[in-house]
Protein backbone atom coordinates (compact mmCIF):
# COMPACT_ATOMS: atom_id res chain seq x y z
CA UNK A 1 0.00 0.00 0.00
CA UNK A 2 0.98 3.17 -0.77
CA UNK A 3 1.58 5.95 2.21
CA UNK A 4 0.42 8.49 0.36
CA UNK A 5 -3.42 8.79 -1.19
CA UNK A 6 -5.11 11.52 -3.17
CA UNK A 7 -8.31 13.06 -2.07
CA UNK A 8 -10.10 11.35 -5.13
CA UNK A 9 -8.64 8.12 -3.84
CA UNK A 10 -9.87 8.59 -0.17
CA UNK A 11 -13.39 9.78 -1.39
CA UNK A 12 -13.77 6.27 -3.75
CA UNK A 13 -12.44 3.92 -0.29
CA UNK A 14 -14.84 1.70 1.18
CA UNK A 15 -16.06 2.96 4.88
CA UNK A 16 -15.39 -0.45 6.62
CA UNK A 17 -12.46 -0.51 8.82
CA UNK A 18 -11.84 3.01 7.73
CA UNK A 19 -10.75 5.78 10.36
CA UNK A 20 -9.47 9.24 9.46
CA UNK A 21 -7.53 11.37 11.83
CA UNK A 22 -7.48 14.81 11.92
CA UNK A 23 -3.90 15.73 13.00
CA UNK A 24 -3.53 19.96 12.52
CA UNK A 25 -1.82 21.55 14.98
CA UNK A 26 -2.03 24.87 16.24
CA UNK A 27 -3.32 27.89 19.17
CA UNK A 28 -7.24 26.25 19.73
CA UNK A 29 -6.87 23.72 17.13
CA UNK A 30 -9.31 21.25 18.96
CA UNK A 31 -12.03 24.55 18.12
CA UNK A 32 -10.77 24.65 14.48
CA UNK A 33 -11.67 20.94 14.56
CA UNK A 34 -14.62 21.22 15.83
CA UNK A 35 -15.67 23.94 13.30
CA UNK A 36 -14.80 22.21 10.29
CA UNK A 37 -13.25 18.64 9.79
CA UNK A 38 -13.49 16.07 6.70
CA UNK A 39 -16.75 13.74 8.02
CA UNK A 40 -15.98 11.42 10.19
CA UNK A 41 -12.52 12.05 11.19
CA UNK A 42 -11.32 11.86 14.80
CA UNK A 43 -9.30 14.27 16.37
CA UNK A 44 -5.63 13.33 17.02
CA UNK A 45 -3.15 15.72 19.14
CA UNK A 46 0.71 16.42 18.35
CA UNK A 47 1.42 17.64 22.58
CA UNK A 48 -0.76 15.05 24.06
CA UNK A 49 -1.27 12.03 21.62
CA UNK A 50 1.81 11.84 19.77
CA UNK A 51 4.73 13.24 21.82
CA UNK A 52 5.19 12.93 25.61
CA UNK A 53 6.50 16.20 26.56
CA UNK A 54 9.27 16.27 29.27
CA UNK A 55 10.44 18.75 31.93
CA UNK A 56 13.41 19.65 29.77
CA UNK A 57 13.99 19.21 26.08
CA UNK A 58 17.67 18.89 26.38
CA UNK A 59 17.11 15.11 27.45
CA UNK A 60 14.59 13.97 24.55
CA UNK A 61 14.01 17.33 22.53
CA UNK A 62 10.48 19.10 21.93
CA UNK A 63 8.44 16.16 21.29
CA UNK A 64 9.94 13.31 22.76
CA UNK A 65 8.02 9.80 22.00
CA UNK A 66 5.21 8.68 24.04
CA UNK A 67 5.43 5.79 25.94
CA UNK A 68 4.39 2.58 23.81
CA UNK A 69 1.74 1.88 26.23
CA UNK A 70 0.47 5.22 26.44
CA UNK A 71 -0.47 5.20 22.91
CA UNK A 72 -1.62 1.81 22.91
CA UNK A 73 -4.43 3.68 24.80
CA UNK A 74 -4.64 6.63 23.00
CA UNK A 75 -5.26 3.84 19.60
CA UNK A 76 -8.21 2.53 21.77
CA UNK A 77 -10.03 5.35 22.26
CA UNK A 78 -9.61 6.57 18.91
CA UNK A 79 -11.46 3.34 18.13
CA UNK A 80 -8.01 1.94 15.92
CA UNK A 81 -7.91 -1.71 15.80
CA UNK A 82 -5.25 -4.07 14.27
CA UNK A 83 -7.31 -3.96 11.11
CA UNK A 84 -7.97 -0.60 10.46
CA UNK A 85 -7.39 1.24 7.89
CA UNK A 86 -5.83 4.81 8.81
CA UNK A 87 -5.66 7.93 6.77
CA UNK A 88 -4.11 10.96 8.32
CA UNK A 89 -4.43 14.71 7.19
CA UNK A 90 -3.16 18.11 8.53
CA UNK A 91 -3.07 21.31 7.16
CA UNK A 92 0.67 21.69 6.00
CA UNK A 93 1.06 19.01 3.23
CA UNK A 94 1.73 16.25 5.95
CA UNK A 95 4.73 18.15 7.83
CA UNK A 96 2.59 19.23 10.85
CA UNK A 97 1.74 15.98 12.39
CA UNK A 98 0.30 13.83 9.71
CA UNK A 99 3.34 12.47 8.76
CA UNK A 100 4.52 11.64 12.39
CA UNK A 101 1.20 9.69 12.94
CA UNK A 102 1.94 7.63 9.89
CA UNK A 103 5.32 7.07 11.53
CA UNK A 104 3.92 6.13 14.75
CA UNK A 105 1.47 3.93 13.66
CA UNK A 106 3.59 2.15 11.22
CA UNK A 107 5.90 1.77 14.11
CA UNK A 108 3.27 0.13 16.40
CA UNK A 109 2.29 -2.30 13.63
CA UNK A 110 -0.24 -1.32 11.97
CA UNK A 111 0.04 -2.31 7.83
CA UNK A 112 -2.84 0.12 6.38
CA UNK A 113 -1.75 4.22 7.36
CA UNK A 114 -1.94 6.43 4.41
CA UNK A 115 -1.27 10.47 4.43
CA UNK A 116 -3.57 12.33 2.71
CA UNK A 117 -2.04 13.98 -0.45
CA UNK A 118 -2.50 17.96 0.23
CA UNK A 119 -4.34 17.99 2.91
CA UNK A 120 -6.88 19.59 4.35
CA UNK A 121 -6.62 22.13 1.44
CA UNK A 122 -7.24 19.60 -1.14
CA UNK A 123 -9.43 17.73 0.31
CA UNK A 124 -11.85 20.87 0.29
CA UNK A 125 -11.10 21.14 -3.51
CA UNK A 126 -12.03 17.64 -4.39
CA UNK A 127 -15.02 18.25 -2.29
CA UNK A 128 -15.08 15.65 0.00
CA UNK A 129 -17.60 16.10 2.41
CA UNK A 130 -16.76 17.67 5.71
CA UNK A 131 -19.00 18.30 9.10
CA UNK A 132 -18.76 19.96 12.37
CA UNK A 133 -18.61 19.26 16.06
CA UNK A 134 -17.67 15.67 17.80
CA UNK A 135 -17.80 12.63 16.20
CA UNK A 136 -18.94 9.57 17.83
CA UNK A 137 -17.39 6.07 17.75
CA UNK A 138 -16.77 3.40 20.22
CA UNK A 139 -13.46 2.55 21.92
CA UNK A 140 -11.53 -0.71 20.69
CA UNK A 141 -9.53 -3.06 22.64
CA UNK A 142 -6.24 -2.50 23.46
CA UNK A 143 -3.18 -3.56 21.08
CA UNK A 144 -0.52 -4.83 22.89
CA UNK A 145 2.68 -4.00 21.34
CA UNK A 146 6.18 -3.78 23.07
CA UNK A 147 8.81 -0.91 21.28
CA UNK A 148 8.48 0.71 18.53
CA UNK A 149 8.93 -1.57 15.37
CA UNK A 150 10.88 1.19 13.10
CA UNK A 151 14.32 2.46 13.72
CA UNK A 152 15.26 5.23 16.14
CA UNK A 153 18.55 6.70 17.08
CA UNK A 154 19.67 8.59 20.25
CA UNK A 155 21.87 11.41 20.83
CA UNK A 156 24.84 9.25 21.17
CA UNK A 157 24.35 6.70 18.76
CA UNK A 158 23.71 9.78 15.94
CA UNK A 159 27.54 11.70 17.61
CA UNK A 160 28.97 7.96 16.74
CA UNK A 161 28.08 7.37 13.51
CA UNK A 162 28.66 11.00 11.95
CA UNK A 163 32.44 10.64 13.49
CA UNK A 164 32.55 7.35 12.50
CA UNK A 165 31.49 8.11 9.08
CA UNK A 166 28.69 5.09 9.58
CA UNK A 167 25.40 7.32 8.51
CA UNK A 168 24.40 10.03 6.61
CA UNK A 169 22.63 12.58 8.95
CA UNK A 170 20.03 14.49 7.59
CA UNK A 171 18.62 17.85 8.60
CA UNK A 172 15.04 18.34 6.92
CA UNK A 173 14.90 21.83 8.28
CA UNK A 174 14.65 25.08 6.03
CA UNK A 175 17.93 26.10 5.59
CA UNK A 176 18.36 29.32 6.84
CA UNK A 177 17.86 27.08 10.15
CA UNK A 178 20.56 24.81 9.34
CA UNK A 179 22.76 27.72 8.14
CA UNK A 180 22.36 29.41 11.62
CA UNK A 181 21.28 32.39 10.24
CA UNK A 182 18.52 32.25 12.83
CA UNK A 183 16.63 30.33 14.69
CA UNK A 184 12.96 30.86 15.05
CA UNK A 185 11.73 28.27 17.32
CA UNK A 186 15.19 26.68 19.42
CA UNK A 187 17.29 28.08 21.91
CA UNK A 188 20.59 28.51 18.99
CA UNK A 189 21.05 28.57 15.46
CA UNK A 190 23.11 26.34 13.44
CA UNK A 191 23.13 22.29 12.89
CA UNK A 192 24.77 19.44 14.35
CA UNK A 193 28.42 19.24 12.87
CA UNK A 194 28.74 16.58 9.81
CA UNK A 195 25.01 16.51 8.75
CA UNK A 196 23.85 17.33 5.51
CA UNK A 197 20.47 20.06 4.81
CA UNK A 198 17.81 18.56 2.52
CA UNK A 199 14.78 20.86 3.20
CA UNK A 200 11.76 18.51 3.59
CA UNK A 201 9.97 21.54 1.52
CA UNK A 202 12.09 19.92 -1.13
CA UNK A 203 9.82 16.46 -1.03
CA UNK A 204 6.70 18.61 -2.85
CA UNK A 205 6.14 20.34 -5.67
CA UNK A 206 4.66 23.91 -6.43
CA UNK A 207 1.44 22.61 -5.65
CA UNK A 208 1.98 21.33 -2.06
CA UNK A 209 1.81 17.75 -3.33
CA UNK A 210 4.39 15.06 -2.77
CA UNK A 211 6.45 14.34 -5.63
CA UNK A 212 5.88 11.49 -8.02
CA UNK A 213 8.00 8.73 -6.37
CA UNK A 214 10.00 8.45 -8.93
CA UNK A 215 10.87 11.77 -9.25
CA UNK A 216 11.55 12.07 -5.44
CA UNK A 217 13.85 8.50 -5.85
CA UNK A 218 15.72 10.32 -8.40
CA UNK A 219 16.30 13.12 -6.12
CA UNK A 220 17.51 11.29 -3.06
CA UNK A 221 19.85 9.61 -5.14
CA UNK A 222 21.46 12.50 -6.50
CA UNK A 223 21.35 14.06 -3.54
CA UNK A 224 22.96 10.89 -1.25
CA UNK A 225 25.31 9.85 -3.97
CA UNK A 226 29.08 8.77 -2.31
CA UNK A 227 27.34 9.05 1.29
CA UNK A 228 27.21 6.42 3.49
CA UNK A 229 23.94 4.20 2.82
CA UNK A 230 22.46 4.13 6.02
CA UNK A 231 20.43 7.28 6.97
CA UNK A 232 19.54 8.82 10.23
CA UNK A 233 16.63 12.06 9.60
CA UNK A 234 16.38 15.03 12.12
CA UNK A 235 14.57 18.20 12.25
CA UNK A 236 13.93 20.49 15.04
CA UNK A 237 11.98 18.16 17.05
CA UNK A 238 11.38 15.11 15.49
CA UNK A 239 7.90 15.90 13.52
CA UNK A 240 8.75 17.43 10.53
CA UNK A 241 11.59 14.67 10.02
CA UNK A 242 9.24 12.10 9.73
CA UNK A 243 7.44 13.99 6.45
CA UNK A 244 11.15 13.35 4.55
CA UNK A 245 10.81 9.27 5.96
CA UNK A 246 7.27 9.30 4.37
CA UNK A 247 8.86 10.43 1.59
CA UNK A 248 11.73 8.26 1.02
CA UNK A 249 9.48 5.49 1.72
CA UNK A 250 6.94 6.33 -0.78
CA UNK A 251 9.99 6.86 -3.10
CA UNK A 252 10.52 3.10 -2.32
CA UNK A 253 13.49 3.82 -0.43
CA UNK A 254 13.90 1.36 3.32
CA UNK A 255 12.72 3.40 5.89
CA UNK A 256 15.65 5.07 7.94
CA UNK A 257 16.01 6.25 11.41
CA UNK A 258 14.70 8.86 13.47
CA UNK A 259 16.56 11.21 15.88
CA UNK A 260 13.56 12.18 17.80
CA UNK A 261 15.35 14.44 20.16
CA UNK A 262 16.67 16.23 16.81
CA UNK A 263 18.21 19.70 16.76
CA UNK A 264 16.06 20.44 19.98
CA UNK A 265 17.97 18.49 22.00
CA UNK A 266 20.89 18.57 20.51
CA UNK A 267 21.36 22.39 20.22
CA UNK A 268 20.70 22.66 24.47
CA UNK A 269 23.32 20.04 25.59
CA UNK A 270 26.06 22.87 26.18
CA UNK A 271 28.59 19.91 25.63
CA UNK A 272 27.73 19.56 21.97
CA UNK A 273 29.21 21.33 19.11
CA UNK A 274 27.50 23.50 17.25
CA UNK A 275 28.06 24.30 13.49
CA UNK A 276 27.18 27.35 11.28
CA UNK A 277 27.54 28.23 7.55
CA UNK A 278 27.60 31.82 8.05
Amino acid sequence: MSPIISPSDLKNLPTENLIILDARVGKEVYQTYLEKHIKEARFIDLDKDLAEIGEDAAFGGRHPLPDVAKFAETLSDLGISENAHVVVYDDKNGANAAARAWWMLKSFGLKKVQVLDGGFQAAEKEGLEFSSGEETFEKTSVIHQEKWLLPVKPLEDVENELINNLSTVVDVRDAYRYKGESEPIDLVAGHIPGAINIPFSENLDENGNFLKPELLKEKYTQLLNNKPQHLIIHCGSGVTACHTILALNYAGFPIPDLYVGSWSEWSRREEKEIAKEI
